[in-house]
Protein backbone atom coordinates (compact mmCIF):
# COMPACT_ATOMS: atom_id res chain seq x y z
CA UNK A 1 0.00 0.00 0.00
CA UNK A 2 0.90 3.60 0.56
CA UNK A 3 -0.22 5.18 2.94
CA UNK A 4 2.30 8.10 3.26
CA UNK A 5 4.71 10.14 1.07
CA UNK A 6 6.85 13.17 0.30
CA UNK A 7 7.72 15.32 -2.13
CA UNK A 8 10.16 17.61 -1.86
CA UNK A 9 10.49 20.01 -4.70
CA UNK A 10 9.85 23.70 -5.55
CA UNK A 11 6.99 24.46 -7.83
CA UNK A 12 9.29 25.12 -10.73
CA UNK A 13 10.47 21.50 -10.56
CA UNK A 14 6.74 20.14 -10.79
CA UNK A 15 6.13 22.74 -13.94
CA UNK A 16 9.49 21.30 -15.91
CA UNK A 17 8.95 17.12 -14.73
CA UNK A 18 4.97 17.71 -15.69
CA UNK A 19 4.62 20.33 -18.55
CA UNK A 20 2.23 22.05 -16.04
CA UNK A 21 1.31 25.55 -14.13
CA UNK A 22 1.93 24.50 -10.45
CA UNK A 23 -0.86 25.56 -7.85
CA UNK A 24 -1.03 28.68 -6.31
CA UNK A 25 -0.58 27.21 -2.95
CA UNK A 26 1.57 24.03 -3.66
CA UNK A 27 4.45 23.87 -0.99
CA UNK A 28 7.14 21.32 -0.39
CA UNK A 29 6.00 18.12 1.86
CA UNK A 30 7.92 15.90 3.81
CA UNK A 31 5.13 13.61 5.18
CA UNK A 32 1.72 14.44 3.12
CA UNK A 33 -0.89 11.75 5.14
CA UNK A 34 -4.49 10.41 4.13
CA UNK A 35 -6.83 13.10 3.86
CA UNK A 36 -5.21 15.66 2.99
CA UNK A 37 -4.69 18.21 -0.27
CA UNK A 38 -2.32 17.10 -2.61
CA UNK A 39 -1.18 18.36 -6.29
CA UNK A 40 -2.39 15.93 -9.14
CA UNK A 41 -1.69 16.67 -12.73
CA UNK A 42 -4.82 15.38 -14.97
CA UNK A 43 -5.76 16.37 -18.46
CA UNK A 44 -7.55 20.01 -19.09
CA UNK A 45 -9.07 21.76 -21.35
CA UNK A 46 -7.79 21.36 -25.16
CA UNK A 47 -5.86 18.73 -23.70
CA UNK A 48 -3.63 20.67 -22.44
CA UNK A 49 -2.53 19.47 -18.41
CA UNK A 50 -3.27 21.04 -15.20
CA UNK A 51 -2.16 20.62 -12.04
CA UNK A 52 -4.94 21.18 -8.77
CA UNK A 53 -5.22 20.21 -5.30
CA UNK A 54 -6.94 17.60 -3.99
CA UNK A 55 -8.12 15.99 -1.48
CA UNK A 56 -6.55 12.06 -1.04
CA UNK A 57 -8.57 9.25 -0.59
CA UNK A 58 -11.21 9.35 -3.17
CA UNK A 59 -14.89 10.21 -2.69
CA UNK A 60 -16.86 7.96 -5.15
CA UNK A 61 -19.86 10.13 -6.41
CA UNK A 62 -22.53 7.93 -4.83
CA UNK A 63 -21.04 8.47 -1.18
CA UNK A 64 -23.12 9.55 1.08
CA UNK A 65 -20.81 11.76 2.67
CA UNK A 66 -16.61 12.14 2.28
CA UNK A 67 -16.01 10.02 5.29
CA UNK A 68 -15.67 6.88 3.41
CA UNK A 69 -12.41 8.19 1.48
CA UNK A 70 -10.23 7.76 4.48
CA UNK A 71 -10.60 3.95 3.22
CA UNK A 72 -9.84 4.80 -0.17
CA UNK A 73 -6.54 6.15 -0.32
CA UNK A 74 -5.61 3.38 -2.30
CA UNK A 75 -6.70 1.10 -5.70
CA UNK A 76 -5.56 -2.48 -5.96
CA UNK A 77 -4.30 -2.62 -10.06
CA UNK A 78 -6.02 -5.96 -9.95
CA UNK A 79 -9.29 -5.02 -9.29
CA UNK A 80 -9.45 -1.16 -10.16
CA UNK A 81 -11.57 -1.77 -13.41
CA UNK A 82 -14.15 -4.10 -11.63
CA UNK A 83 -14.62 -2.42 -8.23
CA UNK A 84 -17.85 0.42 -8.03
CA UNK A 85 -15.61 2.79 -6.48
CA UNK A 86 -13.19 3.16 -9.07
CA UNK A 87 -14.31 1.63 -12.55
CA UNK A 88 -16.17 4.54 -13.48
CA UNK A 89 -12.92 6.99 -13.12
CA UNK A 90 -10.07 4.61 -14.23
CA UNK A 91 -12.18 4.87 -17.45
CA UNK A 92 -12.16 8.51 -18.29
CA UNK A 93 -10.54 10.59 -14.35
CA UNK A 94 -7.04 9.12 -14.51
CA UNK A 95 -4.21 11.16 -12.72
CA UNK A 96 -0.71 11.64 -12.18
CA UNK A 97 0.51 11.93 -8.69
CA UNK A 98 3.98 13.75 -8.09
CA UNK A 99 6.35 12.41 -6.26
CA UNK A 100 10.01 12.45 -4.30
CA UNK A 101 9.42 9.15 -2.24
CA UNK A 102 7.74 7.35 0.08
CA UNK A 103 7.39 5.81 3.57
CA UNK A 104 6.72 1.78 4.32
CA UNK A 105 6.87 0.46 7.68
CA UNK A 106 8.86 -2.50 8.65
CA UNK A 107 8.06 -4.90 12.23
CA UNK A 108 11.33 -5.00 14.37
CA UNK A 109 12.04 -5.80 18.33
CA UNK A 110 12.18 -2.01 18.64
CA UNK A 111 8.62 -1.67 17.17
CA UNK A 112 7.90 -1.00 13.41
CA UNK A 113 10.73 1.36 11.38
CA UNK A 114 9.79 3.44 9.05
CA UNK A 115 12.03 3.36 5.93
CA UNK A 116 12.24 5.68 3.03
CA UNK A 117 11.96 4.82 -0.25
CA UNK A 118 12.61 7.24 -3.27
CA UNK A 119 14.57 7.18 -7.11
CA UNK A 120 18.50 6.90 -6.55
CA UNK A 121 19.35 9.84 -7.95
CA UNK A 122 16.52 11.58 -6.18
CA UNK A 123 14.53 12.63 -9.54
CA UNK A 124 10.92 13.58 -8.96
CA UNK A 125 8.05 10.43 -10.27
CA UNK A 126 4.71 10.74 -10.59
CA UNK A 127 2.24 7.59 -9.03
CA UNK A 128 -0.56 6.56 -10.91
CA UNK A 129 -3.52 7.74 -9.43
CA UNK A 130 -7.48 8.37 -10.45
CA UNK A 131 -9.45 11.43 -8.91
CA UNK A 132 -13.35 12.30 -8.99
CA UNK A 133 -15.72 14.99 -8.13
CA UNK A 134 -17.82 14.52 -5.25
CA UNK A 135 -20.90 16.81 -4.63
CA UNK A 136 -22.45 17.40 -1.37
CA UNK A 137 -26.38 17.64 -0.52
CA UNK A 138 -25.51 21.19 -0.33
CA UNK A 139 -24.26 21.91 -3.54
CA UNK A 140 -20.52 21.98 -2.53
CA UNK A 141 -18.35 20.11 -4.57
CA UNK A 142 -14.81 17.91 -3.26
CA UNK A 143 -12.54 16.81 -5.76
CA UNK A 144 -10.45 13.66 -4.28
CA UNK A 145 -7.91 11.15 -5.97
CA UNK A 146 -6.48 7.60 -5.14
CA UNK A 147 -2.95 5.93 -5.56
CA UNK A 148 -2.60 2.36 -7.60
CA UNK A 149 -0.53 0.29 -5.71
CA UNK A 150 0.63 -3.49 -7.28
CA UNK A 151 2.87 -6.38 -6.22
CA UNK A 152 5.87 -5.05 -5.00
CA UNK A 153 8.76 -5.45 -6.77
CA UNK A 154 12.11 -7.71 -5.38
CA UNK A 155 13.70 -4.98 -3.30
CA UNK A 156 10.47 -3.37 -1.64
CA UNK A 157 9.65 -6.70 -1.10
CA UNK A 158 11.79 -6.63 2.18
CA UNK A 159 9.54 -4.23 3.31
CA UNK A 160 6.14 -4.65 2.18
CA UNK A 161 4.39 -7.34 -0.12
CA UNK A 162 2.52 -3.91 -1.91
CA UNK A 163 4.21 -0.83 -3.37
CA UNK A 164 2.21 2.53 -5.64
CA UNK A 165 2.35 1.97 -9.23
CA UNK A 166 4.81 4.45 -10.54
CA UNK A 167 4.54 5.28 -14.37
CA UNK A 168 7.55 6.21 -16.74
CA UNK A 169 7.81 9.90 -17.91
CA UNK A 170 6.58 8.01 -21.69
CA UNK A 171 3.88 6.97 -20.30
CA UNK A 172 2.62 9.91 -18.96
CA UNK A 173 0.66 11.04 -22.03
CA UNK A 174 -1.03 7.85 -23.08
CA UNK A 175 -2.27 7.79 -19.05
CA UNK A 176 -3.45 10.85 -19.13
CA UNK A 177 -6.08 10.73 -22.12
CA UNK A 178 -9.39 11.21 -21.54
CA UNK A 179 -10.34 7.66 -23.57
CA UNK A 180 -10.71 4.55 -21.67
CA UNK A 181 -7.68 1.99 -22.08
CA UNK A 182 -8.52 -1.50 -22.93
CA UNK A 183 -7.96 -4.27 -20.24
CA UNK A 184 -4.60 -5.23 -21.85
CA UNK A 185 -2.85 -2.35 -21.90
CA UNK A 186 -4.51 -1.41 -18.67
CA UNK A 187 -2.68 -4.30 -16.99
CA UNK A 188 0.61 -4.01 -18.71
CA UNK A 189 0.90 -0.20 -17.65
CA UNK A 190 -0.15 -0.98 -14.12
CA UNK A 191 2.68 -3.11 -13.20
CA UNK A 192 5.64 -2.59 -9.91
CA UNK A 193 8.85 -0.39 -11.24
CA UNK A 194 11.66 -2.25 -11.54
CA UNK A 195 13.80 -2.35 -8.03
CA UNK A 196 17.33 -1.43 -9.73
CA UNK A 197 17.79 2.24 -9.64
CA UNK A 198 15.01 2.69 -6.40
CA UNK A 199 16.64 2.77 -2.94
CA UNK A 200 15.46 3.05 0.24
CA UNK A 201 16.79 3.65 4.42
CA UNK A 202 15.34 4.24 7.42
CA UNK A 203 14.51 6.93 8.98
CA UNK A 204 13.21 7.75 12.35
CA UNK A 205 10.08 7.18 13.88
CA UNK A 206 9.73 11.34 13.90
CA UNK A 207 7.52 10.69 10.55
CA UNK A 208 5.21 8.25 12.43
CA UNK A 209 2.98 11.92 13.45
CA UNK A 210 1.26 13.75 10.79
CA UNK A 211 1.75 17.09 12.00
CA UNK A 212 5.74 16.64 11.85
CA UNK A 213 6.37 17.76 8.29
CA UNK A 214 9.99 18.92 8.05
CA UNK A 215 13.57 17.69 6.77
CA UNK A 216 13.93 15.58 10.02
CA UNK A 217 11.24 12.94 8.44
CA UNK A 218 13.71 11.66 5.48
CA UNK A 219 16.98 12.16 7.60
CA UNK A 220 18.84 8.64 7.57
CA UNK A 221 19.60 7.20 10.91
Amino acid sequence: MCGRFALIVDASVLADVFDVDPPHDFEPRFNIAPTQNIPIVRAGNKQNRECEMVRWGLIPPWAKDLKIGAKMINARAETVAEKPSFRAAVKRRRCLVPASGFYEWVASESGKRPYFIHFSDGRTFAFAGLWERWTARGGASLESCTIITTTANEMISDLHHRMPVILPPEHYGEWLQPESLVTGRLNELLVSHPAGDMAAYPVSTHVNRPTNDDPECIARV
